[in-house]
Formats: structure tokens, sequence, C-alpha cells
């Protein structure tokens, strides 16, 4: 089985770029190799599992100065047939000179969804210097943004959908969009940024059909402090204001049909995971929250997904400050109406 791994590994490598320079679909290629798991610094992962090819293809952003050559801020994948050794990195996107977001400044939670024959990145994007209206007793506020980009394999090079701006509100700082289909059309889930509003938000609105721009205002799902063990920001990190985080946005479909989302806030021991349950299986809700997290060891932002012979996997980063982050894993069971953590995986 071994031999069978590293012969597909590099099998692949001319596609993933083995020597760092040239370009690859217009984009700088990187210097590729062999991974383990535990030896990649990601933050925010996103494991998306093409059950076409056997392959699990894992995103996140440009943490280290070797994956920018250009000096620019972007996303890179990696790809594994088991979870464990994984190659790359390949850059699948790279914010361009001219943006309307800052290309020096990191992007957030990339993550990547298949929608009828392409694939689409969300990935949060910030210009620090483009102002937005100032509230009274926040700290100065900039744009943030969630823009989703497509391409016609999930190996990129992805690009905007029409114009490049992104899809959540202009004058809203927001952050960590994801994608959920109700009723056979197309949502955008995201989280309006705590710095603005203070009391973080879930929000959702319906995309056109090529997922360009939102169809309707948003509408908020809930706020950070519906749920019972969010703390304010301030008791972990020196802000000058309160501040109640709702980050990570994850939806998940149970067995029996009822609708769950996994996201993050601070809890009473730190950043952590917990779920929401839709009582009404939509995304209007009413939404139920767990009194305690799912996860609570410093660690967060999860999503899940199904390994190919069918655990449901739960993924985040670990730790979420101090020591570079890394993915860590957990099997989950399901429950009628919420998920729990069977037991940790280590691949």
């Amino acid at each position: 089985m071994k031999k069978i791994i590293l012969s597909f590994l590099f099998s692949g490598s001319l596609a993933l770029g083995v020597a760092a320079g040239g370009t690859d679909g217009g984009l700088p290629v990187l210097k590729s190799g062999l991974h383990p798991v535990g030896g990649i610094a990601v933050r925010d992962p996103f494991i998306y599992a093409d059950t076409r090819t056997s392959t699990y293809y894992l995103y996140g952003a440009t943490r280290l100065e070797s994956d920018r050559p250009n000096g620019r801020h972007g996303v890179k994948v990696y790809r594994s047939r088991d979870l464990k050794t994984w190659e790359g990195p390949k850059l699948v996107y790279e914010v361009p000179s001219g943006s309307w977001a800052d290309c020096a400044h990191g992007v957030w939670a990339p993550e990547m969804h298949p929608y009828k024959g392409k694939y689409y990145l969300f990935a949060t994007f910030t210009h620090p210097d483009r102002p937005l209206p100032p509230v009274a007793g926040r700290p100065p506020l900039h744009r943030r943004a969630t823009q989703i980009l497509v391409s016609s394999s999930p190996e990129g090079p992805f690009r905007p959908i029409g114009k490049d701006e992104p899809q959540t509100p202009a004058e809203w700082m927001s952050l960590d969009g994801t994608l959920w289909e109700e009723d056979g059309k197309p949502c955008l889930v995201f989280c309006h940024e705590w710095i603005q509003v203070e009391n973080g938000t879930m929000e959702y609105a319906p995309l056109s059909a090529d997922l360009s721009r939102l169809c309707s205002p948003p509408r908020t799902l809930f706020k950070a402090c519906d749920a019972p063990w969010v703390r304010s920001i301030h008791k972990y990190k020196n802000t000058p204001t309160t501040g109640y985080i709702t980050d990570g946005c994850f939806l998940h479909r149970l067995p029996g049909g009822k609708l769950l989302m996994l996201w993050s806030s601070f809890g009473e021991d730190g950043y952590a995971v917990s779920t929401a349950l839709s009582e009404s299986g939509r995304l209007d809700g009413p939404w139920k929250h767990r009194p305690e997290p799912l996860y609570k060891e410093h660690g967060g932002h999860a999503m899940l997904f199904r390994t190919f012979d069918g655990k449901l996997m739960m993924v985040l980063h670990y730790p979420n400050s101090g020591a570079e982050p890394h993915c860590r894993f957990f099997e989950l069971w399901e429950t009628e109406d919420d998920l729990e953590i069977a037991k940790e995986y280590i691949p």
C-alpha cells in the first residue's frame, strides 16, 4: 500500500510543481514535496474529498513566505490519498495587483465547493486602507469581505466571477462565507464581524445562479450571545472594547433531515467549536444552541467531510495561538439532533 501511495503522489508531481519557478495557469509554481499532515502549517483548514478520483484536497492560506514568491497573498492546496501524506503546495489563487483587496494582507478561511459542474473558492480578504463608515465607540473599521472565485478544476487556477469584487455587503465587515443550497437555490452564509457590531452575527442571503451576487439583503440567523457558552474576546485578547465573535460557519444535514451548523467563538476555556440546530430544518431557524461547546481545547474553525470509507470527520486548526496551527481530526457520530465526538483520529 505504501508503494501505491507514493506512486500516486509522485505521478502527480508535475501538476503540483516539484520545483519552484515558472508559472502554472499564470500563477507562480511553488516548490512541492511530500509532507506529513502534522507538518503542514494551516489555519481554518478545509478538506474536499473528491469521490471521482479518491483524492483529498486540503486548502489553506499562504502563511509562509515561500508560498508568496511575488510577495502577494493567496490560497494554496495540497492533495492526498490517505489523509496522512500530502503532496504540495500548489498555488490556486494569488491576489492580483490592483485588486479591491490588499495583496499584502493575509487571506482567511478559504474553502472550496463544487457546484453545477464548476468549482468555487470562498475566501475572506481585507483592505486596511479602505475605511468604512465609523461606528461610535468601536475601533476604526476597514473593508473585510468574502469573495467567491471560480475554476474548472479543484486545483485552480481560480478567478473572480465577473468583476473583481466581493459578494458580501459593501458597508459590512464580513468574513468566513460558505455555500448552502436551500430549495434548490444557492445561498451565502457568512459572519458579520464583531468589530463592527460588537455582538457578532451569522447571516445568510440567496445568491444568483452563477454565485456572482446576493439576490436580497442578508437575514440574521443568530447572534453570538444567543449561545450560553460564548464569552467576550476581551477576556483573552487586549481589546479596548468587548466583542462576541461568530466564526467558521459550516452547515450539515443530519440523517433524519435536521439542519445543523458548526461554528466557532470564544468560550470559558478559549477558542472553541460548537453546534446550533435549526428547529425548522431551514436557514431561517429558529436556532437552538448547545449549552457547552462540542470542542473547547484552544482550537477551532471546523468543517466536516466524509472519508472514502464512510467515516464522518471533523477537521479544525490547533492551537489557536502560539505555535503554528495544524490540522487535528476527530471522528464523529450523529444523533437525531446533534453531533458528538467519538474519538480523535490520527492519520
